[in-house]
């Protein structure tokens, strides 16, 4: 299968930024993209004071533009992740759209960034957003795709329950900063991938250094053995990959991880004792 991640500049205003997701969208479907990939907050500029101005429900005009597009041109879409207003409160919400456009997922961003990096970035997502407490994955005709968000890459436990759950591609809309991002972005990736041994994908915003956020970019895809299948710059446009499933099956043959796992000193059932 072909992967599209849309690595969108994202301006102030909604419509014009939901037209240009829509436009890159249809140019990754005319290239054969099987899945595409929008990035996190794609709709909305990424700071605290914009979430909830910014926030819609689950079947406001950004989710139906997404429906509508992914079953016109009959593709997978996961839509990256938008401000979503639910019961009063805001989440970082990625929803995940099947050929015929019906939502076939809904991640609510589970690790909230609140970080003081000495010397860095501050920024405190919970001033605003409420945490999701859900994994993430959807069947395709092709595989389990498991979906997160940006900072739930940190949490190694979260892709291994996806990988558990039958996941062999992970899709993670994201926006590293230009702290973290330099440091940190391309090997979290390429370690998410080498601990389950499946693809791993990171769409981020393109790079706006004149914007409210300056995102890292560098959108790119680790395939199963922790090697880069594909990678690119900080600048705006679409990243193309193909998804080899029979790669997954013979790394995982070869390197048996997940088979010589023991769940009895591996799994998360030792946390009850460490915090006794």
């Amino acid at each position: 299968m072909k992967l599209a991640l849309c690595q969108m500049l994202v301006g102030m205003d909604k419509q014009k930024n939901t037209e240009k997701a829509l436009g890159m969208i249809r140019k990754a479907a005319a290239a054969g993209a099987d899945i595409i990939s929008l990035p996190e907050m794609w709709n909305c500029p990424y700071a605290n004071k914009y979430f909830r101005d910014y926030a819609e429900e689950a079947d406001g005009p950004t989710v139906q533009a997404l429906s509508a597009i992914a079953a016109e041109l009959g593709i997978y879409l996961v839509g990256g992740s938008i401000p979503e207003l639910k019961d009063g409160n805001v989440y970082n919400t990625s929803f995940i759209f099947d050929r015929e456009g019906r939502v076939i997922g809904t991640h609510r961003k589970v690790h909230l960034f609140d970080i003081d990096v000495e010397g860095g970035i501050r920024f405190m997502e919970s001033d605003t957003l409420t945490a999701g407490d859900e994994i993430t994955v959807v069947d395709t005709e092709f595989c389990r795709v498991g979906v997160a968000i940006c900072y739930d890459v940190r949490f190694p436990e979260q892709s291994r329950r996806m990988a558990l759950m039958g996941a062999k591609l992970i899709i993670l809309p994201a926006a590293f900063n230009m702290t973290t991002g330099p440091l940190h972005w391309d090997l979290s990736m390429r370690m998410r991938a080498l601990d389950n041994q499946l693809y791993f994908a990171a769409c981020s915003p393109a790079r706006d250094m004149d914007g409210v956020y300056q995102a890292y970019g560098n959108s790119c895809v680790a395939d199963p053995w922790g090697q880069f299948a594909a990678h690119t710059d900080e600048k705006e446009g679409i990243l193309y990959c193909e998804i080899d499933l029979e790669r997954v099956e013979a790394v995982r043959n070869q390197l048996p991880l997940l088979k010589h796992r023991r769940p009895g000193i591996d799994s998360l059932a030792w946390e009850k004792e460490v915090q006794k």
